[in-house]
């Protein structure tokens, strides 16, 4: 009988056990206050699941002309922002040996401020296509 007493209160005392594990309240938390998160890409998507925001790194593409007649791009990070039809209004960009910044419009005006090595300038073109730079 006092196998059977034991085993009866041995089962009780697993019940009890694993009701009080079931019963706390558990709050997933960060093993620091200061995560990082990791990656190649972030990109932030609405309701509908379009891209409405990113973060990327860009290679390096030594065949690619840019506006300013140069040759070739170093590795980038850029940030673009995007509105809900696919538009992106807003890009950052950061170089080795500089950075830009794109500020669209509609109707395809936009606003661009370029400072690369030594030759910085604004760019500023309105929905007509009629555009002005600014340079030192």
């Amino acid at each position: 009988m006092t196998a059977h007493r034991f085993a009866v209160t041995l089962t009780a005392l697993n019940f009890i056990l694993l009701f009080g594990v079931m019963a706390q309240d558990r709050v997933a938390e960060a093993k620091s206050p200061l995560g990082v998160l990791r990656g190649r890409a972030l990109e932030l998507v609405d309701d509908q699941g379009r891209v409405r925001a990113e973060i990327r790194i860009i290679p390096a593409d030594p065949t690619v002309k840019m506006p300013d007649g140069t040759i070739g791009i170093p590795e980038a990070v850029q940030l673009r922002l995007i509105d809900s039809k696919g538009s992106p209004h807003v890009k950052l960009g950061a170089l080795e040996d500089g950075a830009g910044l794109v500020l669209g419009g509609e109707r395809d005006s936009y606003t661009q401020l370029l400072s690369r090595g030594a030759h910085p300038f604004v760019k500023i073109v309105d929905s007509g296509g009629r555009e002005q730079i600014i340079k030192p």
